[in-house]
């Protein structure tokens, strides 16, 4: 039996082992990662010199930006490599650096959503309180905390897949270092690694779920309170765009991680994976100011100021 200390390095199969479909995935998920990384920056260049955008809302969005950046560097460039190369290794080393890293950003931006729906509630619910409730000091309280806790919770899941051992076959289902399919390929260490991966899992989905669930009654139930149809449309816009991302991301991830590995539940969370780890951080962007006015008009102005320039 090998254990962690002898294993040096892993195979990572892949999305296909078709080489006819290699190429036209790496020119995919290139484009897909160039406009990932220009609208992420950019949201947060925008929020930066826009004077317009100075409010607890467009400060915790720039930081799910930031979150969003990070995320898609950690996965899609060895992926990118990987589509191009014969041998598809990673180091064991490298693995755990990729494991710890997407595992702290998933818990980043599960709760930095969170955070967001409490804002949505502030700003509906008491907008005669939202200035001072939501001061400057709180709001760098608030986003502290998904950062934190986001990789310490990492720190000991990653401490847990070093306990898993092999017994000779290093070859990983998948395009990442992933815990589902390095526990699937694991022979031993992975009864306490599986059952923390779902427990852990499911407390912190639910935790910031219910969060985001009971921000949104409140904001319902003062939508509903409002005498004026044109402050309630207002009112469901400016969470239109949030409530998307919440959807889509939590949908993808609990049908990724609140399952037992198997055979089948791997290869399905392998195209699983490809929407939440390249595909949402690219939408991200898109979905918040493609929706929102506010970031409409910073961007007008933004874009006639530098043409004015010029």
């Amino acid at each position: 039996m090998l254990n962690f200390t002898d294993v040096t390095e892993f195979i990572l199969l892949g999305l296909t082992s078709r080489q006819e479909w290699k190429i036209l995935f790496f020119i995919i998920f290139l484009i897909v990662y160039i406009i990932t990384m220009v609208g992420n920056i950019g949201m947060i260049m925008l929020i930066k010199v826009s004077s317009q955008l100075n409010s607890p809302m467009y400060f915790f969005l720039s930081h799910l930006s930031f979150v969003d950046v990070w995320f898609s560097s950690n996965i899609t460039p060895k992926m990118l490599e990987n589509l191009l190369s014969e041998t598809k290794i990673i180091s064991y080393s490298g693995c755990l650096v990729q494991c710890f890293f997407f595992i702290a950003l998933v818990h980043v931006e599960i709760f930095i959503l969170a955070v967001m729906a409490f804002d949505r509630y502030m700003a509906i619910g008491n907008p005669l309180l939202y200035g001072s409730k939501m001061s400057r000091v709180v709001c760098v309280r608030l986003i502290s905390f998904p950062y934190i806790y986001g990789f310490l919770t990492s720190l000991a899941a990653t401490l847990w897949t070093y306990g898993l051992y092999f017994c000779g076959k290093i070859e990983i289902n998948h395009f990442y270092c992933a815990d589902p399919p390095l526990i699937k390929m694991a022979c031993a260490g992975t009864y306490v690694k599986e059952y923390t991966m779902i427990i852990l899992a499911g407390i912190n989905f639910t935790y910031s779920l219910t969060v985001v669930i009971i921000s949104y009654l409140f904001i319902l139930i003062a939508i509903l309170r409002m005498h004026s149809a044109e402050g309630r449309w207002k009112a469901f816009s400016t969470c239109g765009s949030h409530l998307t991302a919440v959807i889509i991301f939590y949908g993808t991830l609990i049908f990724m991680y609140l399952r037992r590995p198997t055979e089948e539940s791997v290869e399905q969370g392998k195209m699983v994976a490809v929407f939440y780890t390249t595909v949402i951080p690219m939408l991200n962007p898109m979905i918040y100011s493609l929706r929102n006015k506010d970031v409409k008009e910073a961007m007008n102005k933004v874009i006639t100021r530098m043409c004015l320039r010029k």
